[in-house]
């Protein structure tokens, strides 16, 4: 049993609110998986820019003098923004995957957390409260943004085993349920070229559409092709730059809820984790239908 919450803004004038609504109501999930949470916000970007958020469990040691090691490692200038255990590091976007291979040789004890133009992802051990707090997330804009508390049951309860898990520029996913086939999916996907970080079955999730989106889907479609691929109880809500998209397995025995208004497309494992939220009362409620993909794009 996890919570999971996504907010994906039609009103630019809420834009400044995102961080403090999405913490509002990952944190109303708390007793659905007080074990770890995270936060993805998809932030201002500017053209031509692009940023990775990266974790250590020794923040002290591997932040020190990062910047100026990775700037004269990929030969180009990066800026570093350190947030107590993470870092946004700031750089040309073009120069992404070539500062996320530096970075391993430089620092192998940082995890990259996940990468892109506008996304950031913040996850650690601990309440949604606690993680929402440490790493000032109700002061962050952005134009949408997903969420997941845990409760763990198939594998240890670590940092990296924390959701949202991201394995393509600007993509990640959260997710409640239980993946049957995710080895099988795996070893497919490693063929192709993926990198896995973890032994969990969510981060096969995350890679499949990554794949899927690379072969030149759009998430809505990715995520139809999912329907037929991946076999298990599921509730996905996925971002991308642009988009916002939920699905549900052809069962459905997990809870969700979703509602819209003029101003917002919201998702919840329950309503309480809505009823905060501005125009709630005149809001359209519905529960989304199994084996159905629902899409937004800005």
């Amino acid at each position: 049993m996890c919570g999971i919450v996504g907010l994906f803004l039609k009103d630019k004038a809420l834009e400044p609110r995102l961080g403090a609504l999405l913490s509002d109501m990952l944190i109303t999930m708390t007793d659905r998986g007080p074990d770890s949470a995270g936060i993805a916000i998809y932030g201002p970007s500017a053209k031509g820019a692009g940023k990775i958020t990266v974790q250590s469990a020794d923040p002290k040691s591997d932040f020190k003098g990062l910047g100026a090691a990775l700037s004269k490692k990929i030969g180009t200038e990066v800026s570093v923004d350190v947030r107590a255990t993470h870092a946004v590091i700031s750089l040309a976007a073009e120069k992404l995957d070539t500062a996320r291979d530096a970075l391993k040789e430089l620092r192998p004890g940082i995890t990259v957390m996940g990468r892109g133009e506008s996304v950031e992802i913040f996850k650690e051990v601990g309440l949604p409260k606690d993680v929402a707090e440490r790493f000032g997330i109700g002061k962050m804009s952005g134009t949408h943004g997903i969420g997941h508390t845990r409760m763990a049951t198939e594998s240890a309860v670590t940092t990296f085993g924390a959701h949202p898990f991201s394995t393509g520029p600007d993509q990640c996913l959260v997710h409640n349920g239980s993946l049957s086939n995710h080895n099988n999916l795996r070893r497919e996907l490693i063929k192709a070229g993926l990198r896995f970080e973890t032994e969990n079955d969510t981060e096969v999730a995350a890679a499949y559409l990554s794949h899927k989106l690379a072969e030149g889907q759009n998430l809505g479609a990715a995520l139809e092709s999912g329907l037929s691929d991946l076999d298990g109880f599921y509730t996905f809500v996925v971002g991308t730059k642009s988009g916002f998209g939920v699905l549900r397995d052809p069962i459905a025995c997990k809870p969700a809820v979703m509602a819209e208004t003029d101003e917002y497309v919201a998702f919840g494992s329950e309503y309480r984790a809505l009823v905060g939220l501005p125009g709630i009362a005149n809001a359209r409620v519905w529960e989304p239908e199994p084996a159905t993909v629902y899409f937004w794009e800005h």
